[in-house]
This record gives C-alpha cells, sequence and structure tokens, in this order.
C-alpha cells in the first residue's frame, strides 16, 4: 500500500475489512477508516456514496439471479 493514494488505501481497506467482517456497520468502517487514512471530509462523503453504489450494485445482481 505504500505510495498509494491515502484514498485508495482506505478504499482497499473497507473492502478487505467487508471481506473479513461482511456484518459490520458501514457508517463506522468509514468513521475508522477516515481518521486511519486522515481523509479530508470530501474523501470522507466519497467512502460513503463508494459504499452506497457497491450495495446498490449488490441488490441488482442479488435481484438478477
Amino acid at each position: 500500500m505504500a505510495g498509494e493514494a491515502p484514498i485508495k488505501q482506505a478504499v482497499k481497506w473497507i473492502d478487505d475489512q467487508l471481506i473479513d467482517r461482511p456484518d459490520v456497520d458501514r457508517v463506522t468502517l468509514v468513521d475508522e477508516a477516515s481518521r486511519r487514512f486522515d481523509l479530508s471530509p470530501l474523501d470522507t462523503d466519497f467512502l460513503f456514496r463508494h459504499l452506497a453504489e457497491r450495495a446498490k450494485e449488490r441488490a441488482e445482481r442479488a435481484k438478477k439471479s
């Protein structure tokens, strides 16, 4: 992860956390990532949108199954 932008590190970290702990609260994850990677409020908003979009895509795939 060294050398990557903090927002990319945060996205990867959140993805890893969701694999390890799928039932974890997403707001808590974003808050922790924001502090861990020293993200700006704008980056934090991006993480919330990113997670919402992923959930939407997952729900659409589940409907098709």
